[in-house]
């Protein structure tokens, strides 16, 4: 059996020709092929408005920016998620404090955020970076509750989550990345996401105010589109009204993600087919303690499983060419954050969790026999 990691792009021959058009055209970047991915992907997920970007960590670093994070102000978010969701904080000079997550959903735990709330005696919280962690999406409108009730701005990591949806209390199927309770959402298109464009990211909202300063802040902060100009200068003047970075996208990444796009849905249906299978094939294992189950509105980017004697399986997996994979190892225990007090013990359920969890292979091209090898595989390692 060939090599099966737990996630591979899919690129097909329009992709190819796509890029190759734009390759062969006037614009290789800044050009009409991102305006056009921006208001697709802004359809796709129901938000007004969207913003491509270099990468997902720069959509995060632009969105704390964005929303005004100063130093030494707090945001929660949770340790099981990239590093990225946390560092975005410290990128400003923010405060990370993390809580803990539910065991049942693998998501950070609202009622672990509450807690940490009510219990803050500085009143210096100021915003929620809840994650879709897997591809399973957070209740927000109960978060954007707790999130009013103290005042706090909140981003939704969606990195994992593009196509996927949670229900409301009026019963309402709630896109994720749609802004009607986020205040900013963030994708992320690489390699192993949903859209895979190489590197790449998105933001979607619906507050016009924080577009514009975030299409501001992508491009070092430097407008030409002003209503009064310091001086009676041409067509070609232009001024920096803030300190802002460069995190644009390419015209040929907007053109593949444009393409990948066309078939987002496509692959959602074969990740919930191979999710099922899996569900179906541990469902009663007496070596399994969890796994992410059959969820209505779960976009699969990631199948873990709770598996006894994790690490050890892990090796055997390698040996037969299966690359499962870890996600994550919580980062309140990465050596940086360790530094700011964080230690072993702090978030009981997530590092119970990181003991056991094991991403199995989960992307559209995964044929049937390759899962079946999967599934058969770990079962001979607990049979002995």
């Amino acid at each position: 059996m060939n090599k099966i990691p737990y996630g591979r792009q899919h690129i097909s021959e329009e992709d190819i020709e796509a890029v190759v058009d734009v390759l062969k055209s006037d614009w290789l970047t800044q050009g009409p092929n991102i305006k056009l991915f921006e208001e697709a992907f802004a359809k796709y997920v129901g938000a007004k408005y969207a913003v491509a970007v270099s990468n997902g960590t720069a959509a995060l670093h632009l969105n704390v920016l964005a929303l005004g994070l100063q130093p030494g102000e707090k945001v929660i978010t949770t340790p099981i998620t990239f590093v990225a969701s946390a560092n975005c904080i410290r990128y400003c000079g923010g405060e990370v404090v993390f809580a803990d997550i539910d065991p049942e959903t693998y998501l950070l735990d609202i009622n672990a955020v509450r807690a940490i709330l009510e219990n803050d005696k500085e009143g210096n919280f100021k915003g929620i970076i809840p994650v879709n962690f897997a591809g399973r999406v957070v209740d927000l409108e109960a978060f954007r509750k707790l999130a009013d009730e103290f005042a706090l701005w909140i981003i939704e990591d969606a990195c994992h989550s593009p196509g996927g949806y949670f229900t409301d209390s009026h019963g309402e199927i709630q896109k994720s990345g749609n802004g009607n309770f986020a205040d900013l959402a963030i994708f992320s298109f690489h390699p192993v996401k949903h859209i895979a464009t190489g590197e790449g990211g998105m933001i979607t909202t619906n507050n016009e105010m924080l577009f514009k300063k975030l299409l501001n802040l992508r491009t070092h902060g430097i407008q030409q589109d002003f209503q009064k100009k310091i001086y009676d200068h041409g067509l070609w003047y232009y001024e920096m009204q803030e300190l802002g970075f460069n995190y644009r996208f390419t015209d040929f990444q907007a053109a593949l993600g444009l393409s990948q796009l066309k078939r987002a849905d496509q692959g959602l249906v074969r990740r919930k087919e191979i999710a099922q299978k899996y569900h179906d094939a541990f469902a009663n294992a007496a070596f399994v303690h969890g796994q992410s189950g059959v969820i209505e509105g779960h976009a699969y980017h990631l199948y873990v499983v709770e598996f006894e004697n994790r690490d050890k399986l892990i090796g055997y997996l390698r040996e037969k060419n299966i690359w499962a994979q870890v996600h994550y190892i919580p980062a309140h225990l990465m050596p940086y954050y360790r530094q700011f007090g964080w230690k072993d013990g702090d978030l009981p359920l997530s590092e119970n969790y990181y003991s056991k969890c094991l991403s199995l292979p989960v992307y559209p091209t995964l044929t049937e026999e390759e899962q079946e090898f999967v599934i058969d595989t770990i079962n001979k390692f607990y049979r002995g």
